[in-house]
């Protein structure tokens, strides 16, 4: 009886062995399509700290101002402290040719998260302070659809096409440590939704996007849609334009905001850059003259870089932004202009020091004083360290 049972054993075993085998080669196949599917996502991170002091000494401590409700300045918002602004860390899968379907997710944290979600209504709300430190900044699904030269689709959340600077990543900083006031108070920062782009040929590019809304990420206060177009032209290798809109109803009584958007590169030489941003926005009902008439506001930045050599470049800023209805600022009539300087220092290749003196000044005593009373102007000076993979 035990050689019997030994016997069945061994079938047993060599049954067991021989399905393994069999198996083997899909387990295998299987573990190489995981494989090659890492291979193909590219990891990334950025991360960025600084110091901000105002001259002012204002009262509350913050580069905010005096309006009720509303913020100046984007991002470096602290006055004479230390803060660890924003560390991203980016999964990505491109999708290079036609057919390819492709991902991109971006993790961000740090002080600055909650400026960027307070506008696009994001979650991840800490209960004990109150403030957003994480944000899925990006998340969305691609697919290069084989129309065409290939029509690329993105589903999910993006940051906005319009303005000329960005939310700061791996991929890209801006000239200037602070942010202008077009991109603070007069344009959106991120989109959900459809996005559709293709390049018609190697100068002419276009994009569509159906969005949430103007200014949403995950939430949309109303049943429509926004919509945002994009048109880009590269005449010659050192200049490119883009000419951009966005527009939909933002309010329960379906007032229509619209803002236009024109951005334009220059390489004036191979030292020397210039970059144009013009910006006109309005929004029906919504004047504070009470009248019914829509509410307009307009602005432009003039940014140049100048690089004196590998290691070293010059950043001028110079802004103007009129709001005489007070749209962007939420003040009666309110005209901001300020001017920017930012030494940069590549100390490292991934690794980049910046310095900052800015000037802001105001047609209305905006900007806060030591005792907390208004004022026309301030002056502050900041100090940026970012890296980046």
């Amino acid at each position: 009886m035990k050689k019997l049972f030994n016997l069945y054993d061994s079938r047993l075993g060599w049954v067991a062995l021989l399905g393994w085998i069999l198996l083997l080669p899909s387990q295998v196949l299987a573990e190489k399509n995981v494989f090659k599917v890492l291979d193909d996502v590219e990891i990334h991170g950025f991360a960025s700290s600084s110091y901000s002091y105002n001259f002012n000494n204002p009262q509350t401590r913050t580069n905010c101002g005096v309006i009720t409700g509303t913020c100046l300045r984007i991002f470096d918002v602290d006055d004479n402290s230390f803060k660890f602004d924003v560390g991203e860390l980016v999964f990505l899968k491109e999708t290079p040719d036609t057919g390819d379907i492709g991902f991109r997710f971006d993790l961000t944290f740090g002080f600055s998260i909650p400026e960027v979600e307070q506008q696009d209504g994001s979650s991840f709300i800490d209960p004990a302070t109150g403030d957003d430190d994480f944000d899925v900044q990006q998340g969305y699904v691609s697919w290069k659809a084989p129309i065409g030269n290939g029509l690329q689709l993105d589903f999910g959340k993006f940051i906005t096409h319009i303005g000329a600077e960005v939310i700061e990543g791996y991929d890209g900083w801006n000239s200037n440590f602070s942010r202008s006031f077009l991109f603070g108070l007069a344009i959106p920062f991120v989109h959900t939704g459809i996005r559709a782009s293709y390049d018609i040929n190697d100068q002419i590019s276009v994009m569509a996007a159906l969005v949430n809304g103007f200014a949403s990420g995950e939430t949309d206060n109303n049943d429509s849609k926004a919509l945002g177009l994009q048109v880009g032209y590269a005449p010659t290798d050192n200049i490119g334009i883009l000419l951009n809109w966005i527009g939909g109803n933002e309010a329960d009584d379906e007032k229509l905001l619209q803002v236009y958007d024109l951005v334009v590169d220059i390489g004036l030489t191979n030292e020397l850059s210039l970059q144009l941003n013009v910006d006109y926005g309005l929004e029906e009902n919504t004047s504070n003259k009470g009248d019914g008439s829509s509410s307009n506001w307009w602005g432009y930045a003039v940014i140049a870089r100048y690089d004196v050599n590998k290691w070293f470049s010059m950043n001028v800023r110079g802004e103007y932004l009129n709001d005489s209805d007070g749209w962007a600022t939420g003040m009666i009539s309110t005209n901001l202009w300020e001017f920017t300087l930012t030494p940069e220092f590549r100390i490292h290749d991934n690794f980049v020091f910046r310095v900052e003196y800015r000037h802001d000044e105001a047609s209305s005593p905006v900007f806060e004083d030591e005792d907390g009373t208004g004022k026309d102007s301030q002056d502050t000076v900041a100090f940026n360290a970012l890296v980046y993979f």
